[in-house]
């Protein structure tokens, strides 16, 4: 989608040379590795942090070095896509599977920028079904605990098997409905044992790249 494509590419002209990049996931973030892999075979120096399996390889096939969350103090930048984005910058993330590891490079990054299209923008976040990260054993009765509130939880799954992250955690996808109050359902689903992690990603986005028709635009705070 050229959407997709403007907004990806744009990101990539924030990336400087001697930077550790952080490399998030999605279908739109895709096309800022694939220009920043041409940028790296003209002599840009980089390396980049992977929030995925599949972004790893994807880098590494085009020359983008890699190193690991554990090597670096800080990430100086880090590009990822987003599900729905809200006026006030906050996010829904995961639909990939990656939100644990994106989140935990986001929180080590001086700067996050998310690339979207116009249709991941929205007024109040809670269309996109909402992933909660959990432990196998046992997610049975977390997944009791968001049934009672009325969340209507569905396990993902992958071949007809549990979708399993790269960090072999379950992820269930639940249907909030409008969430006027991310920080305080981020902390109660978190509160829940057996919780990883949540795809609320509140207060992280410095700015969002937002792909149009023809071109794409910067937004900041």
């Amino acid at each position: 989608m050229i959407q997709k494509k403007l907004a990806g590419e744009k990101a990539a002209e924030f990336v400087e040379d001697g930077m550790i990049v952080g490399l998030g996931s999605g279908s739109t973030v895709y096309y800022t590795i694939q220009k920043l892999g041409e940028l790296v075979k003209n002599g840009l120096h980089i390396k980049g942090v992977s929030t995925s399996s599949r972004t790893s390889s994807l880098a590494a096939s085009l020359g983008i070095q890699l190193v690991s969350l554990n090597e670096v103090e800080k990430i100086d930048l880090t590009i990822d896509g987003a599900d729905e984005v809200d006026r006030n910058f906050n996010g829904i993330k995961g639909g990939g599977g990656a939100l644990l590891f994106e989140k935990m490079v986001a929180k080590a990054s001086a700067k996050n920028i998310w690339v979207v299209d116009q249709s991941k923008r929205v007024n109040a976040l809670g269309s996109f079904p909402l992933p909660v990260e959990v432990i196998p054993f046992g997610y049975t009765h977390v997944n009791k605990a968001l049934q009672e509130i009325g969340f209507k939880p569905v396990l993902r799954t992958e071949n007809g098997e549990p979708f399993q992250t790269d960090s072999h955690h379950y992820i269930l996808d639940i249907h909030t409905g409008s969430i006027d109050d991310p920080h305080a359902l981020h902390q109660w689903l978190k509160s829940l044992t057996g919780v990883v992690e949540t795809g609320l990603f509140i207060d992280i986005a410095d700015a969002v790249i937002v792909g149009e028709k023809q071109t794409a635009s910067i937004v900041t705070k």
